[in-house]
């Protein structure tokens, strides 16, 4: 499933993540782990403002399978389910979220070497239906996206996109918000070893004749360490610090220029 363009969704990821991975203004603190069995475990806490809140996620791997569910403080309970191969090629995904009964998806992919294709609906009495459809190959793929009402029959969302990836560089530009904005983010690794990155992303909404300019890095100081940075045209910096301090175990710590860093770590035994 990986000799093809990928998922619409994949347009732009690697810019992306680099530019707002991590980059969390909250207080955070979480703890993770894995078994060899492919059971995983996660507790989270995050804290925003003078409000705390928490949540476990639970997951489990086997063979074809995936099942993941997540428990918050407010007794709601999401849980996915991802089947691979039921027919080859494809992926089924099952989203549930509890109490909320509106909220349940279902999603079918198809991978082929030279396209995707993916359907979603909402599993309740005005369905919505989004489409996604991907041409191309890992180096070069055009992509389009489009979200139908069933109840109003109108489109929610309709986006095209195109992404040009190299081993050493990545480019995209999305056209979205039913064409009213426009986004086109560049990605390039320095060295060899991709320890050092540099990211720019500049988007422009025509309804408002608004720009957006961000620009980003990354740096791995040491095996252990690796550094990230961005800064905005509007002023906004921030920077986020990976450390592994036992083999599988990671600290990180992120800043959003809030009063108080939060600090995220992650056992990833």
């Amino acid at each position: 499933m990986t000799s093809g363009p990928g998922l619409f969704s994949d347009i732009g990821k690697r810019a992306k993540d680099l530019l707002t991975k991590d980059y969390l203004s909250d207080q955070k603190f979480s703890i993770s782990s894995c078994s060899d069995s492919g059971v995983g475990l996660t507790s989270t806490a995050v804290k925003k403002g003078g409000l705390s809140t928490g949540e476990v996620a639970v997951s489990y791997s086997y063979k074809n399978t995936m099942v993941e569910s997540k428990v918050d403080t407010e007794s709601n309970i999401f849980t996915t389910i991802t089947v691979a191969d039921i027919v080859p090629s494809t992926k089924v995904i099952t989203s549930i979220k509890l109490p909320d009964l509106s909220s349940h998806k279902l999603e079918v992919q198809y991978f082929h070497h030279h396209a995707t294709v993916t359907s979603a609906v909402t599993l309740n009495k005005n369905p919505i239906v989004d489409l996604t459809a991907t041409l191309g190959t890992p180096a070069i793929a055009f992509g389009v996206e489009a979200g139908y009402d069933t109840t109003s029959g109108n489109f929610t969302k309709y986006t095209a996109g195109v992404n040009v990836s190299k081993p050493e560089s990545c480019a995209s530009i999305v056209l979205g918000d039913k064409g009213d904005t426009i986004k086109a983010t560049y990605l390039h690794h320095l060295d060899q070893l991709k320890k050092s990155a540099a990211v720019a992303e500049i988007s422009r909404r025509f309804s408002t004749n608004e720009n957006t300019f961000t620009v980003g890095g990354l740096y791995a100081v040491d095996d252990l360490t690796v550094v990230k940075a961005k800064l905005s045209n509007h002023g906004k910096l921030g920077a986020v610090l990976h450390h592994q301090v036992i083999p599988k175990s990671m600290v990180t710590i992120s800043s959003d220029l809030t009063p108080w860093p939060w600090i995220n770590a992650q056992d990833l035994a």
